[in-house]
């Protein structure tokens, strides 16, 4: 029996326990620091804004861990001497493993700016995160973001619950317009704006105030604007957190480099989640990938391959899903920013400004590449299926209620992207779905 230790308790480390536990006897002991147990890191907002509390954030019974032999150790790990296969702690704990799997997640960036280490300065990633933004808002009159991309946008929705006032500064012209087409931004931005954020395109930080006691009283940016407030919040994304193993043996790039069956150039040494970065990515997939559910297939695929069955980690579609407000997101395969040359695009978009769907297809095939939809809901195992398939576009329109994931009292709205389709390619015709009487009811 090998003792396998996992430093991290996020969804890659836990998935990864999960897994050996269900193919092994082996010894497992999970380490953070963090939280006693694992818990939902997107549902960190939903806390904050009082919808959940924290034991709801957590997919286990606390007597799940012993149940199954999982032993959970709350701690800091200060340094690992990986030739005696050695975990130190604060003062002279240690703890010795056979096989090591990093899964230290991520961590926020910062660029340096004057003041950002003044109180009511912050990021938002870690429970402890959450408790410092708690303390940072009482009593707060306003509030500035600076980064636009998702965290940002949770964080403006966390604020707002409690009737903070937000202003909200990104670089880009439009909302995450280093990862959305404008179209797709620019009715984010609309929606934001309709939530009263006051959201500054364009915009980028020269300092942060300091009030003279170390503590934030406003912002400057670099046209000269001064703007008041008491909390900044600094989220212009997340990088790998390898601080524990960035001067040791392991080598490192952005994240720790592993091959593809995850492990390190450190025999019995893996990394997985937000901290891996693959060495030869697919080329449908980037080397870094912070998202849950890469974090959880690569727990699965480490965990065969530390109990003796070697196991590639073949990520298949992208997908990513999140929400700007009342405004839900999914995505599928590949929508970039710019159409590729060799591809089109086409988009419909609802009169009410919140519903769109932009499909982006290869020019010479009609082969699909991927989709954005914002305000309908699809099924995953359904694109997931038509991309790995290669479907046209004529067969993916005639076939969009068969991806509708939307409640049965919802309106639904094939049949106006249908008919916008068939405006705009008369040679490539299809079949309009008919309004049911639900449709006629809701309409």
């Amino acid at each position: 029996m090998q003792k396998i230790v996992i430093i991290g308790n996020g969804v890659a480390g836990i998935t990864a326990a999960r897994n050996i536990r269900k193919l092994s006897n082996d010894q497992i002991t999970v380490i953070s620091g963090e939280t006693d147990h694992f818990f939902s890191r997107t549902a960190l907002m939903y806390i904050y804004m009082g919808h959940m509390k924290y034991e709801n954030t957590k997919p286990y019974e606390d007597w799940f861990w012993g149940e199954n032999n999982i032993d959970l150790k709350r701690a800091w790990v200060q340094s690992i001497d990986f030739d005696k296969k050695e975990i130190r702690f604060d003062g002279s704990e240690t703890m010795a493993y056979d096989k090591l799997i990093l899964a230290t997640g991520s961590q926020s960036n910062k660029f340096g700016w004057p003041g950002q280490d003044l109180d009511g300065v912050q990021g938002l990633y870690s429970y402890q995160d959450l408790e410092l933004m708690e303390k940072n808002t009482q009593n707060v009159d306003r509030a500035v973001i600076l980064g636009g991309g998702l965290i940002g946008v949770e964080m403006a929705e966390m604020l707002h619950s409690r009737h903070i006032p937000v202003t909200y500064l990104i670089r880009e012209e439009h909302f995450w317009g280093n990862m959305l087409p404008k179209e797709e931004a620019t009715l984010i931005d609309n929606h934001l704006a309709k939530h009263g954020i006051d959201l500054r395109q364009e915009t980028e930080l020269e300092e942060i105030l300091d009030d003279g006691n170390g503590k934030v009283k406003g912002i400057k940016t670099k046209s000269g604007e001064i703007i008041d407030c008491q909390f900044v919040g600094l989220t212009v994304g997340v990088h790998p957190n390898i601080d524990l193993i960035k001067k040791s043996k392991v080598e490192v790039d952005r994240g720790i480099l592993v091959d593809e069956n995850l492990q390190t150039n450190i025999p019995d040494v893996y990394a997985i989640g937000d901290c891996a970065q693959l060495k030869n990515a697919p080329s449908h997939r980037r080397p870094i990938e912070a998202v849950w559910y890469v974090g959880r297939m690569m727990g699965e695929a480490v965990a065969r391959t530390v109990t003796g069955q070697p196991t590639k980690y073949q990520p298949g579609i992208w997908f990513n899903s999140a929400k700007f407000f009342d405004i839900e997101y999914q995505n599928y395969g590949v929508v970039l920013p710019e159409c590729p040359e060799d591809s089109a695009s086409f988009y419909w978009e609802c009169d009410d400004k919140e519903k769109c769907i932009k499909i982006i297809y290869k020019k010479e095939t009609l082969e699909v590449r991927g989709v954005n939809l914002f305000g309908i809901r699809n099924r995953h195992e359904v694109w997931d299926k038509w991309l790995s398939e290669k479907r046209p576009l004529d067969y993916i329109i005639s076939n969009l209620p068969e991806a509708n994931f939307d409640p049965e009292f919802y309106k639904h709205w094939e049949g106006e992207i249908q008919k916008k389709f068939n405006g705009e390619f008369p040679d490539q015709q299809v079949s309009v779905r008919k309004k049911g009487f639900l449709e006629k009811i809701f309409a």
